[in-house]
């Protein structure tokens, strides 16, 4: 199955990090991070073990992993979406958006990796994938999230009330954040 990521030139290199285009024995390290409490309160789903994780991650068509020193520390994703356009300029819409998230092992945070690793990221999306604009989303509780957007530069651009349903927190709030392409530049 082929993905827009092809697109892209793999893997990408950072000062510290390899990102690269996510492997079906990936599955391991990432369920290792991901089956943690404190990392599985802000990911959509849950997985009880690897088969299951591996399940959700499928062909890992949009995914990306993050490596440092050979070590898998975080995993991306990358969907791209047509942007709303009217009828007769749909066509010109298509493809114009891409939605980020990323996973990280708590073990790394606190050094920059995330930044670096999202900036690629989003330097990809923009340089190698075409899109005119990326956004992110997040629970307004996850502030490690947001900030991270804010880092990067990403505008908030809303907050919606109470629309987000949390497995255990019920109706939450949710932040959304976008950067255009002549923005980034």
């Amino acid at each position: 199955m082929t993905s827009v990521l092809d697109l892209a030139s793999w893997p990408a290199v950072t000062q510290r990090l390899v990102l690269r285009r996510f492997a079906p024995d990936d599955v391991p390290e990432i369920f290792a991070y991901r089956s943690r409490p404190d990392v599985a309160e802000w990911i959509t789903s849950t997985s009880v073990d690897v088969e299951s994780l591996a399940d959700r991650f499928g062909d890992g068509g949009t995914a990306v992993i993050v490596e440092r020193d050979g070590q898998v520390i975080g995993d991306l994703l990358v969907t791209i979406k047509d942007a709303y356009g009217q009828r007769e300029v749909a066509t010109s819409a298509a493809a114009t958006e891409a939605e980020l998230g990323w996973t990280f092992d708590p073990a790394q945070h606190g050094q920059g990796l995330a930044t670096e690793a999202v900036r690629e990221l989003i330097r990809i999306c923009f340089d190698e994938l075409g899109v005119r604009r990326v956004l992110a989303a997040c629970f307004t509780a996850n502030e490690p999230s947001w900030r991270l957007m804010e880092r990067l530069g990403m505008r908030r651009e809303a907050h919606h009330v109470s629309d987000s349903l949390h497995r255990d927190r019920g109706w939450q709030d949710e932040y959304v954040y976008a950067l255009l392409a002549d923005e980034w530049r």
